[in-house]
C-alpha cells in the first residue's frame, strides 16, 4: 500500500467516517486522488481556489481541509471547481475533507481544541443533531469579561457579544462553525453562555430573550483548530513537512 492510501485508511478510521453524520452532499474522506508519494500535508479550513493555489506554490502533497470541494450533491466540473480540480491534479495533490467528524473529534476536534485553548477540560458531549451530540458544555465559573479575552486571545481576533446572559458564567456551551441558529437548544440545556462562529442576524435578539450570552467568535477562526492539529499528527506519525495555508474570511 503506498504512503497516500496508507495515511487516507489511518484518517478514515481515527474520524469514523462511516459512523458520523453529515449535511447531504458533504464528501468526507478522499476527495481528490494524487500522487501516490507524500512528501509535505497542508491544512486548510476551506479547499476554497486561492488556498489551493497557495497550497500548490508550497509544494504540498496532501491538502487536509474541513470544508471541501463537494457540497450540494452532483455538479458540474466547470467554473472554479474545474479550475480547482484541473491544477490540483496537474501538480499531483491530494485532497482530504473532514467536516463534523472533525468537528466533534474527542482529540482532533474543532470543539475541544478551542475549549483547550480557552482552559477548559472535561467537557460532556451535548446538543442532539442527527443522532450525534455535536457540542460540548462544561460547568466552568468565569466573569464573561474575562472570558471574552480568552475567547479572543484563543482566535487571535475581536468577537462579538449578544449580552443575553449573566456577567457571572456558570455553564458554557461550544460548537464551532456556524451554530447560531441552534441558541433555542442551547438554552433549553441550561447553557447560559454559548460560543459558535457565527449566526444569523435573529440570534442576536433571540439570544437576548432567551436569557443567554451567545458569542460569535468566526467561522473560520473557530475551525482553524482541528485541520491544524490533525496535519500535525499526520506529518508527525509519517514524518511529512508541514504546513497551514491561512486565508481568513473575516466571518
Amino acid at each position: 500500500m503506498n504512503k497516500l492510501d496508507k495515511i487516507v485508511n489511518y484518517l478514515d478510521k481515527t474520524l469514523k467516517n462511516n459512523d458520523i453524520p453529515d449535511y447531504p452532499g458533504a464528501i468526507n474522506g478522499l476527495q481528490l486522488r494524487g500522487n501516490s508519494k507524500i512528501l509535505k500535508v497542508g491544512a486548510a479550513v476551506d479547499a476554497a481556489l486561492p488556498v489551493i493555489n497557495d497550497a500548490i506554490k508550497s509544494k504540498v502533497n496532501l491538502l487536509i481541509v474541513h470544508h471541501g470541494m463537494f457540497w450540494g450533491g452532483t455538479q458540474k466540473i466547470d467554473g472554479a471547481l474545474y479550475k480547482k480540480i484541473k491544477i490540483s491534479m496537474d501538480a499531483g495533490m491530494a485532497i482530504y475533507s473532514s467536516h463534523i467528524p472533525l468537528d466533534v473529534h474527542p482529540k482532533y476536534g474543532n470543539n475541544v481544541l478551542l475549549a483547550k485553548a480557552l482552559g477548559l477540560s472535561k467537557g460532556t458531549p451535548f446538543l442532539d443533531w442527527e443522532g450525534i451530540k455535536i457540542g460540548l458544555k462544561y460547568n466552568f465559573k468565569i466573569k464573561r469579561k474575562t472570558l471574552m479575552r480568552k475567547i479572543e486571545k484563543a482566535v487571535n481576533g475581536k468577537v462579538h457579544l449578544a449580552p443575553g446572559g449573566n456577567e457571572e458564567v456558570k455553564k458554557i456551551g461550544i460548537v464551532t462553525g456556524g451554530a447560531g441558529s441552534m441558541i433555542e437548544s442551547v438554552a433549553n440545556q441550561g447553557i447560559d453562555t454559548f460560543i459558535t462562529g457565527e449566526g444569523a442576524h435573529h440570534t442576536y435578539t433571540l439570544a437576548e430573550e432567551l436569557g443567554v450570552n451567545l458569542i460569535y467568535a468566526g467561522h473560520y477562526s473557530t475551525e482553524t483548530f482541528g485541520v491544524k492539529a490533525l496535519a500535525h499528527h499526520v506529518a508527525e506519525k509519517y514524518n511529512l513537512k508541514e504546513v497551514f495555508i491561512d486565508h481568513p474570511t473575516g466571518l
